[in-house]
């Protein structure tokens, strides 16, 4: 069983790179190295009003983590 992984800021960039230049999301995962469903589960769970942004979904993943502590 593989072990969860969170992704990073850099990754998060990546990410958005990537979706910019307007690949699919299991296109986007295998250039990134991880799962489809954890690209799938980063624009659900850290979207904002104006879409999915790298620097936003950083900051919901910190606010989730601090409130967890």
């Amino acid at each position: 069983m593989k072990k969860y992984k969170q992704l990073t800021s850099g990754q998060r960039y990546q990410i958005y790179g990537l979706k910019q230049a307007g690949l699919k999301q299991s296109q986007i995962a295998e250039k990134v190295g991880v799962d489809k469903s954890a690209i799938s589960r980063e624009f659900r769970r850290n979207k904002g009003g104006r879409g999915w942004r790298p620097k936003q979904a950083q900051s919901l993943r910190d606010e989730r983590k601090q409130s967890c502590l």
